[in-house]
Parts: structure tokens; sequence; C-alpha cells
């Protein structure tokens, strides 16, 4: 692995920089700083995975033209695992030990973080993960910029009871390891709030799912004893096009069935036509609708480099936060070396665009608002709830196993701490 970047860079660099001098970096061997990008381009999740592609190389742009990190360049080196959960591990070993790079930001689906979660803690890489996931997880290696189930899942189901009088519940989701973790957390929520099991419909479909209409005729039937019926969705990429346009031909409004889902955002939305799904609605902790000069920023940027069609959304806000995070650790530790990095991260705050503060806590979470929008006819959402900013767990309180245990780096150093014994389980990855 090459040589980790320090302060000690070329003078050379420092006084150019000093002066203001466009465009100068240091010329150190150790230069320039190099950031993986590990997004799929190609398959069924290119639909949501290529925008944080272009995310990051707009952030890294944007770095540089302030002068880079220590004094050094950074450069984006982008890998496609093409949908394919085996090469996201091949790719991410690429990464780290064809290409060296410091630090990687990447993954959409679990499975694919779960591929590569062996290599980056046998490799001691450092992962950027923006999406929201099941938790259930806690890696010295990796940082969870995206939200836990008690910062979207819970929130978003407490709506459905409270708000909505849900009574029958459908969850349907893509079949890999997010929805059905999701899903078990939620079923045992749901049990705990009062609803029978028979009033719990789950149903698992694979990627790229295109059949919908016997799973929908399934959901319209569990409300046929006028209960009123909702459904949480954990569908995830290209499958959300059929699901919805399933919907639609089956006369299935928000006000008859509403749809809350966790996977469909901006990005999604804008290959719909989205005329027959006002009313459905999305948690995330980002929304482009958010007022704020600094998204207004955000989204001017992104939309001068992209072009105007080009929507923002939830897992753009993740990196955009995990980026800048991280450079500021680096700029502290003085250094890209992953341990000192690591303990740099620690208590980093950065403004999110939604007129908050993030903060890093020491289980590797963020501090996100939880928000729950309506689908609107032009793909944009309007922000119907809105939290203030809720810690990340990475262990549920709501399934007994996991309900005793707590992750903290900073001070325990330990993932999977078991409050009850006082002792650090072991977590070893089974992917």
């Amino acid at each position: 692995m090459k040589m980790t970047k320090t302060l000690k860079l070329a003078g050379v660099a420092a006084s150019a920089l000093i002066a203001g001098a466009s465009g100068a970096f240091a010329q150190d061997a150790s230069c320039p700083i190099k950031v993986g990008v590990l997004h799929s381009l190609s398959g069924t999740m290119a639909i949501s995975e290529t925008t944080l592609k272009d995310t990051m190389e707009m952030l890294v742009e944007q770095q540089n033209a302030k002068g880079g990190v220590l004094g050094c360049e950074l450069e984006a080196v982008v890998v496609d695992p093409a949908s394919d959960w085996p090469l996201f591990a091949e790719k991410a070993r690429e990464l780290l030990t064809v290409h060296e790079v410091d630090v990687i930001f990447g993954n959409w689906t679990s499975v694919s973080r779960k591929s590569v979660l062996p290599v980056i803690e046998e490799l001691n890489g450092l992962l950027f993960y923006p999406v929201q996931y099941e938790g259930e997880e806690s890696s010295k290696n990796v940082f969870y910029t995206g939200a836990a189930p008690n910062q979207q899942a819970i929130p978003a189901t407490d709506y459905f009871l409270e708000e909505l009088g849900v009574e029958k519940f459908a969850l349907l989701g893509t079949d890999y390891v997010y929805p059905r973790t999701t899903n078990n957390i939620l079923e045992s929520y749901l049990k705990s709030k009062g609803i029978a099991e028979e009033d719990i419909f789950v149903n698992y479909t694979p990627f790229g799912h295109s059949d919908w209409a016997t799973i929908v005729a399934d959901v319209v039937a569990l409300g046929a004893d006028g209960k009123q019926v909702g459904v949480i969705s954990t569908i995830n990429g290209d499958a959300n096009i059929g699901f919805y346009k399933e919907l639609a031909a089956a006369g299935v409004s928000a006000d008859d069935i509403p749809v809350v889902a966790f996977s469909v955002g901006e990005e999604e939305l804008s290959g719909l036509d989205t005329s027959n799904l006002v009313g459905h609605l999305a948690a995330w902790n980002y929304f482009q609708s958010a007022e704020g000069e600094a998204n207004a920023e955000f989204i001017k940027t992104w939309k001068a480099r992209m072009g105007d069609e080009r929507v923002t959304n939830d897992p753009m806000e993740a990196h955009y936060i995990g980026f800048n995070m991280w450079v500021n650790a680096v700029t502290d530790a003085g250094t890209t070396d992953v341990d000192a990095v690591r303990t740099a991260m620690y208590g980093q705050e950065f403004p999110n665009l939604t007129g908050g503060t993030a903060t890093m806590l020491p289980n590797h979470h963020l501090s996100k608002p939880v928000l729950i929008g309506e689908i609107r006819e032009d793909g944009q959402f309007d922000i119907i709830s809105q939290t203030e900013e809720v810690p990340g767990d990475a262990w549920t309180d709501f399934l007994p196993e996991s309900a005793v245990l707590k992750s903290d780096w900073k001070d325990l150093g330990c993932g999977m701490y078991n409050t009850e014994t006082s002792t650090c389980v072991q977590i070893k990855s089974n992917y």
C-alpha cells in the first residue's frame, strides 16, 4: 500500500497554497489522494447508483477547486461492479490493492455492502455507505451515513399507525438482506403495537421483478374486510417501475392503499409517469424540495453540472455529508491513515441540507432528521412531516437479541457490546 499523506508535504506546495495559486498542488510521491467510487453503472441498480457516482465526481472536483486536501489533489477512481454482488468484493479489493485508494464511497444494496465488508476489514480500508439500511451491523471500517431503521422504517410505520389509521400492513420487498431484516424488525414492532400476525402480509420478489399483477391483487384483497391497508415498500431498483405502474393499472390510489417507500426517491420517480402516484409516500432524511440556502446552492451546482433535468436525492446528501466529514477528519488528522482518520471522525459536525447539523456518533452513524414526503405530479415531494435530528442506532430495540447491544468504537472499541454481560462480542462477517 502507498504511504499515507501527512502535513509534511513539499514546502513548495504549502507556499503555493498560501499564495492562493490556482491549481497548484504538491508533487509529493504520495499525491494524489485517491477516492474510490464503488457504484453500479450497469445492471438493475444503475437506475439509482449512477447518480451517486456523478455526485462523488462533483464533490471531488469542488474540493480540488478549494485546493484539495493536505496540499494534494484528489482523484476519483471509478469502478463498475455492475449490480453483481460478488463483483463488488472484487472491485473493492481492486480499489485498495491495485489503485491504492485512501477511502471508498459506495454501495447501495446491503447485499453488496455485506459482500464488500470482509475485504474492507481484511485490508483495513475505509468505506462510507450512503444508503438507508437494516442496521444490525457495526464495523470499525464503515461509516454508515444513510438511515438506520430508527431513522426511517420505524418513524414511517408510526406515521401509518398514528396519522393514517392503517390497520393491515403489506410489507413488500426485494429478496435480499435489507428488506428481510427490516421487515423482521417491523413485524416485531407492529405486533408490539397490537397488530395481529394475520394482518401482516409479507412478500419478496427478485431484483428486476416485473410481473406485479398477482401481488397487487393480493394486497387489495387484504382489505376485503374494510380495514385500512397500507404498503411498506422495500422494493429496490428498477422493479419499482413495474410495481407503481401495476398499482395505477389496478386503479389503486393513495387514498385507497397508501404506499410508503424506503428506496424510491426523486431519481427513481424521474423515469415514471407520476400522475397516478400523487399522494403516495416516501420516508427519507432529505428531499430536493427542502427549503434553505444550503440546499438551494447544492441543487444549483448539481444542475449546472448535470443539466436541469437531473434531480437530487437522499443518498446524494449522505455522500455530501460523509465526504465533507472525511475531508475535515483528514485535515484534522494531518494524514489519510485509516486509523487516524477514524479517530478524527468522532464528533465531526457538518451542516446537512435540510437546515440542521449532522454529527458523527461513536457508533459510526449520523444524527439525521426524519422526513416523510408525498409524491407530487412533477416527481418531487411535498414534505408533510419532519423531525429534529435523531441519533442513528446500529442495533434495534425491537429484536430481543439486539436490544441488549450497543456500538461504541470511540470509548469501548466495540461494535457489538452486550450491556447485560458487559462484554464485547466478536463480529464475524458471513458474506
